[in-house]
């Protein structure tokens, strides 16, 4: 759902895909190739919310911050299933965790990874490419060619599917059994970990 809001109303590149389910309000520019999930809220009412292209926010996630502020989610970047960013910038090609919070004024560097669960507390900043991880969040180690590369890779996934969307979601009834012709799912995406261990 689209909503305005005193006198903004969002603006949403024709090629980005925001589900029905998901809630835009107000001041939020989102550019080319974005993807924002179901039950996604992206609030644009007291400051100002950019997405640059190819930024994907997933299912639950939420995005706010105090009264007056401008945020970016730059370019590439990718907030997981569930994570809240409240008044935070991210960097381009960064990876925000499932369920990771963070908070007011902190910056997260360009090609950064924040792990699953992650509290980056308000004004922390972490320089790019850093494995940020932990209650309250902490580098650990710099992210490596390896993990970032794996990281573009799934990201683009997520660029693609809104034209994926755009062309083939459409509601439906629910069979009432498996047909014998049911498509395979396809295998075209590993884990890091597969990919070590492979």
């Amino acid at each position: 759902m689209i909503y305005s809001f005193k006198s903004h109303i969002p603006v949403i590149h024709e090629t980005s895909f925001v589900h029905p389910q998901a809630t835009v309000i107000g001041n939020v520019i989102i550019g080319k190739h974005c993807y924002v999930g179901p039950s996604a809220v992206i609030r644009g009412d007291w400051g100002e919310i950019i997405l640059e292209d190819g930024v994907n926010v997933q299912e639950n996630c939420t995005i706010h911050m105090f009264p007056g502020k401008s945020i970016t989610l730059k370019e590439g970047a990718h907030v997981g299933h569930g994570a809240i960013i409240h008044g935070a910038n991210l960097g381009s090609n960064c990876m925000i965790g499932m369920n990771s919070v963070i908070m007011d004024d902190a910056i997260i560097g360009d090609e950064c990874i924040v792990g699953a669960m992650a509290f980056v507390k308000a004004e922390a900043i972490f320089e790019p490419r850093s494995l940020i991880v932990g209650n309250p969040a902490k580098k650990i180690k710099e992210v490596s060619d390896q993990m970032i590369a794996w990281k573009t890779a799934g990201t683009k996934l997520y660029q693609q599917l809104p034209a994926d969307c755009h062309s083939t979601m459409k509601e439906v009834e629910p069979l009432r059994e498996i047909p014998e012709n049911r498509p395979a799912q396809e295998d075209f995406y590993k884990t890091l970990q597969e990919i070590k261990k492979g």
